[in-house]
């Protein structure tokens, strides 16, 4: 009873502490878009010189003509009541930002899995490997690894991966989400709940052939992020692996003969994974980050092709719905992987 109250305790902590920042980021957002260049009320008429009386409507509909400050609690009253405003882009104006959010989200999150999901398949066993056996050359190539993947530009891995494997060999699709017109959930198919993950609607819908199409696309852009994100991981792993096996537990259990692959794999590794779980806010945020490039370069319509739409229309409702969007998804996992660490390891509560 006592852990479980001190785990609700640490949890409305971690929540309290959750809301400067981001009242923080949604400051930053209004602060950044009201000083670049621009006027985004030209955005409504795509270029095109309007008539000043146009304009001056227009900038008393959309609010810009109040005082910054009027303009800022609008602005924050709308976000609170899930109002992002409606786009005054070219390409998708008089539509709700939510709507157009609500549509390319699941995609930019099945291409977040995909990513961790490679990460984690490539980087953690690495890391074990490369700690479990210091200074010798398995471990000297994870960490050169780990070096030279982390410093190469995501867009160059996913032109690379696209030329070899979707043009030169043709083994898979070298852009897009979907292979034709219709998605996993349209007519004739009836999907009983439509979450907008193809790989997930396929399931629902039980047709293992649209799942493999599903997976297909997504494999190129999910190995992009995966891979860059794994020299991470491996270095994490690799990091506290060390740190584990030469703990006073782990030199204990050898004192007591038991076997080296045992402390490894039953106490080091354990224990190792520990801190990774606790880092993995920031990698689901490094992840969203270079899903924007990754996304651009495989034409896969998440958000992140959404956010640059919306920049080369100088749509400014949208450009801010998308950033605030992302900024809240970023502070709500921080958060959900803050508690997780605590509930793996009470330590992390004191």
């Amino acid at each position: 009873m006592a852990r479980g109250s001190s785990l609700l305790a640490y949890a409305l902590t971690r929540a309290i502490l959750a809301l400067p920042m981001l009242f923080i980021l949604l400051t930053a957002v209004f602060v950044v878009l009201r000083i670049l260049p621009g006027d985004p009320i030209l955005a409504l008429w795509g270029g095109r010189t309007p008539p000043p009386d146009a304009v001056e409507r227009a900038r008393v509909q959309l609010g810009l003509d109040q005082p910054p400050i009027v303009q800022y609690l609008t602005y924050l009253r709308n976000i609170f009541t899930g109002n992002l405003g409606i786009s005054i882009g070219e390409q998708y104006r008089g539509t709700p930002v939510w709507s157009q959010i609500a549509t390319r989200f699941p995609a930019t999150v099945e291409l977040a899995f995909g990513g961790m999901l490679v990460a984690s398949l490539v980087g953690i066993p690495l890391g074990v490997v490369a700690g479990a056996n210091r200074d010798r050359w398995v471990d000297l190539g994870v960490r050169l690894y780990g070096t030279i993947i982390w410093v190469i530009p995501i867009f160059w891995l996913g032109l690379i991966l696209q030329l070899v494997f979707g043009v030169w060999l043709r083994w898979l699709p070298a852009n897009g989400r979907w292979t034709g017109v219709d998605t996993p959930c349209a007519p004739p198919s009836t999907c009983r709940f439509q979450t907008g993950m193809y790989t997930v609607d396929s399931l629902i819908e039980g047709n293992l052939g649209h799942f493999a199409t599903a997976v297909s696309h997504l494999l190129l852009p999910s190995l992009t992020l995966g891979l860059v994100l794994s020299g991470f991981f491996a270095k994490t792993v690799r990091a506290n692996m060390l740190r584990t096996i030469g703990a006073d537990f782990t030199e204990a259990a050898r004192a007591r003969g038991v076997p080296r692959r045992a402390i490894i794999y039953r106490h080091a590794f354990k224990n190792a994974l520990v801190p990774v779980v606790t880092v993995l806010g920031l990698q689901f945020a490094i992840l969203f980050a270079g899903a924007v490039l990754t996304e651009k370069t495989f034409s896969y319509q998440g958000l992140g092709i959404l956010l640059l739409e919306s920049i080369t229309s100088k749509d400014m409702t949208m450009i801010q719905g998308v950033v605030v969007f992302y900024a809240a998804i970023i502070v709500l996992i921080s958060l959900a992987i803050d508690i997780l660490g605590a509930s793996i390891d009470p330590r992390i509560r004191l």
